[in-house]
């Protein structure tokens, strides 16, 4: 094993098959033979070459054509493997006619344009994925809109929440996220084709060779480039980096799932897979399996995403190699990130969720996690620092003396004389202390329904 991506064993854990073959050797080459059918079309459109050479260019521009033990061998000796598919195909054709093979073009235009190519249809598989986590997502906040639960800060226990709340605000930054993908398509989609330094110079008929770059984004579906973007890595940069954000919002669920899994806890639990998560030691253990490898996955995401800022620091017009860190991080990213998305959306499609816990969590503290709603209700009736302090005394009592905070705030003459026992019951129970959690749901479920009905 070379690569965990590439591991027979753990390839399907941490990457996905179809994300794989987008980014293999055998479809980047297909990348590059479509590139160049696609401007013999666009040139001979143009009358820039004959359209005899179009013909058996686009002929021969197919992937069993390809060498591929020669093509390896000519880029290790050459550096790049486009001038070993160009030379392929001029080998393949007449004398005469292959010599307008990937006329006034450059390797990088080629290079560049086949990643746009393998990021489109990556971008795809991921909205796929994305879209069936978000529908799992949604049926959990749909579903468990009004079960109570404990909030959490700074891993204490904070104020109650619904569950199907969680899941909303884990739903909204998905969303959010969707969105982001739509506006990087707009920017990354773009084809490259300038030449040899950006001018495209190359072609020496200007307005042929506007019309050429229009002619062969038009063919290859891509938007036409403003100006040359050889060494402007931005939109590739920015594409891998929507990734590493993506997987950290995925890992800040795994881990959310992770801790509500601990014994002690026992909110929610993976789905139940019959001895997915077993340990060989203790048969009673069941171990968050998807979480660990989401948060794996999302670390390494990141850390790819820390070397492609680096391929920004390019040389004038055409780089002397930071260029080459994309090939490197930039597939890595993109299955990795898939493997993550497979994770979740196991997770996330099967989780178990434990109301009963999640009650017994909530009155954990007898009382406690509304102390915060007895301060506001006082605060009027005293002041709010005063308020403050009488709450405190009462729950540290509370805690001393095992007892329910309704019970000492009822005890307690100072507020009695202000509140009624059952206004204390009633601000006691965490249930009556949601505040707009199920309207939050609501809304956010209503913009999910509208932006899928949209789309």
């Amino acid at each position: 094993m070379s690569s965990i991506i590439d591991s027979c064993i753990f390839r399907d854990i941490f990457g996905s098959g179809p994300m794989r073959d987008i980014w293999s050797d055998k479809r980047r080459t297909e990348y590059y033979l479509e590139w160049e059918a696609a401007l013999a079309i666009a040139q001979a459109r143009l009358a820039i070459i004959p359209e005899e050479a179009r013909d058996v260019i686009v002929e021969k521009c197919k992937i069993e054509n390809m060498d591929f033990e020669k093509l390896k061998r000519d880029t290790e000796l050459i550096g790049y493997p486009v001038l070993g598919v160009v030379q392929q195909i001029v080998a393949l054709c007449p004398h005469e006619l292959g010599g307008w093979c990937h006329f006034g073009a450059t390797t990088q235009d080629v290079t560049d344009t086949a990643t746009v190519m393998a990021i489109r249809a990556s971008l795809d598989l991921i909205e796929n994925q994305l879209d069936e986590l978000m529908h799992h997502i949604a049926n959990l906040a749909e579903k468990y809109r009004e079960q109570p639960m404990v909030a959490r800060s700074n891993m204490q226990q904070a104020v109650p929440i619904t569950f199907g709340f969680k899941m909303a605000r884990l739903l909204a930054t998905l969303q959010r996220h969707r969105k982001r993908m739509a506006q990087i398509r707009e920017r990354v989609l773009t084809l490259e084709f300038s030449g040899a330094a950006g001018t495209l110079a190359s072609i020496t008929d200007s307005l042929k060779a506007t019309q050429c770059q229009e002619q062969l984004a038009q063919e290859l579906d891509l938007r036409v480039p403003e100006i040359a973007w050889h060494t402007e890595r931005d939109g590739i940069v920015e594409t891998g980096t929507f990734l590493a954000m993506l997987c950290g919002t995925l890992s800040k669920c795994a881990t959310d799932v992770k801790l509500m899994m601990q014994t002690e806890v026992g909110e929610v639990s993976e789905p139940f897979v019959p001895h997915r998560g077993s340990s060989s030691a203790m048969p009673n253990k069941v171990n968050p399996i998807s979480c660990v490898y989401i948060h794996a996955i999302a670390a390494t995401v990141r850390q790819h995403a820390a070397a492609l800022m680096e391929s920004m620091v390019q040389d004038h017009e055409r780089s002397s190699g930071p260029w080459v860190i994309e090939w490197i991080v930039l597939p890595e990213i993109f299955i990795l990130t898939a493997g993550a998305l497979d994770q979740a959306c196991h997770l996330m499609g099967g989780l178990v969720v434990h109301p009963e816990a999640m009650l017994r969590n909530l009155y954990l503290t007898n009382g406690l996690v509304v102390s915060e709603a007895v301060m506001i209700r006082l605060a009027p009736l005293l002041d709010r620092k005063r308020a403050h302090d009488l709450v405190y005394d009462c729950c540290r009592r509370a805690s001393s003396e095992h007892k329910t905070l309704a019970e000492i705030l009822k005890s307690d003459p100072q507020v009695t004389e202000l509140i009624s026992d059952q206004q204390i019951d009633q601000l006691c129970d965490p249930r009556h202390y949601l505040g707009l959690s199920c309207d939050m749901v609501d809304n956010v479920l209503k913009e999910y329904k509208r932006s899928s009905r949209k789309e």
